[in-house]
C-alpha cells in the first residue's frame, strides 16, 4: 500500500469566508492541518487548492498545494483532480482525504484510517467514528451519525449506514468525523456516479458510495477532533493553540 493524503481547500465558504487562511496562534488553519498530516508519515501530503492565495500560504510555510479548478464541486472532485497532477502514473493505490477545517487533528487518527485500508481487504472506503459528546447528539441533525457493525476489539467496524436522523435504543452512537480513506479505484468510481436517493435524501455523500456496493469501514477515534466551521469554532481553535503554544 502506498498512500498520500490530500486536503481539499477553497476560499469560499458561507459561514465562514476565507477559512482556510484564517490566522490560528500565528499560523493560517491550512498550513496548521498539513502539519498534522505531515506529522502522520504515511505518506506525501499536499493540499488539492481552489484559489491561488492558499497555494501561495502553502508555499510559503514550505508545503506543496496544487491549483484546482476553483468550480469543481466537492471535496473529493477536488483531490482527484490534484491526484491526476501529482500522480499521473498511479503510484499511489490509497488516497486519504483530510478536511481542510481540522487544524488539530490527531495525526494518529490518520494512521487509523489509513490501517483500516491495509488491515481489511474488503475495505473500498475507510473513515472516522468518535463517541458521541453529549445527549444532545442523538436528536441534532448537524451530527452525521454511523451505524457499525463493531468488530469484538471495539476499534473499528464496518458501516452499515449513515443518517442525520434520531437514533434510538441502548449503545453507543458513532459521530461521523469528515476523514476518508480510498482505495483509488474506490475514488474513481465514486466520482463517475452521480447523487444517488440516498445521497440526495441525507444529504450525505457517503450513502453514494454505499448505494454502489461499496464497503466503508470506520475506526474509532478517542474523541472528534475541533472542526471550523463558523466563528465561534474559530475562537475555540484559537484557544485551543493559545493553551497548547
Amino acid at each position: 500500500m502506498n498512500p498520500i493524503v490530500l486536503i481539499p481547500a477553497r476560499m469560499a465558504a458561507t459561514r465562514l469566508p476565507d477559512k482556510p487562511l484564517a490566522d490560528i496562534g500565528g499560523l493560517p488553519m491550512i498550513v496548521r492541518v498539513l502539519n498534522q498530516a505531515l506529522k502522520a508519515n504515511i505518506g506525501p501530503v499536499a493540499v488539492a487548492a481552489g484559489d491561488r492565495e492558499i497555494v501561495e500560504a502553502v508555499h510559503a510555510a514550505g508545503g506543496r498545494a496544487v491549483l484546482t479548478d476553483p468550480q469543481l464541486p466537492s471535496g473529493s472532485d477536488r483531490i482527484l483532480a490534484a491526484l491526476a497532477e501529482l500522480d499521473p502514473h498511479f503510484e499511489h493505490d490509497v488516497v486519504i482525504n483530510l478536511q481542510g477545517d481540522m487544524p488539530f487533528v490527531d495525526p494518529s487518527v490518520l494512521s487509523a484510517c489509513a490501517g483500516l485500508l491495509q488491515d481489511f481487504g474488503d475495505c473500498d472506503i475507510a473513515t472516522v467514528v468518535a463517541a458521541e459528546a453529549s445527549p444532545s447528539d442523538r436528536t441534532n441533525p448537524d451530527v452525521v451519525k454511523a451505524v457499525l457493525a463493531m468488530e469484538d476489539d471495539g476499534t473499528s467496524g464496518r458501516a452499515l449506514y449513515f443518517t442525520r436522523s434520531t437514533l434510538y435504543g441502548d449503545g453507543p452512537i458513532w459521530r461521523h468525523i469528515g476523514i476518508y480513506g480510498y482505495r483509488r479505484e474506490a475514488l474513481e468510481a465514486f466520482n463517475a456516479a452521480a447523487p444517488s436517493a440516498l445521497e440526495q435524501r441525507e444529504k450525505l455523500e457517503q450513502l453514494r458510495a454505499m448505494e454502489l456496493g461499496m464497503t466503508i469501514r470506520a475506526a474509532v477515534a478517542p474523541e472528534a477532533p475541533i472542526s471550523v466551521d463558523n466563528p465561534s469554532d474559530l475562537e475555540a481553535a484559537r484557544e485551543q493553540a493559545r493553551k497548547t503554544a
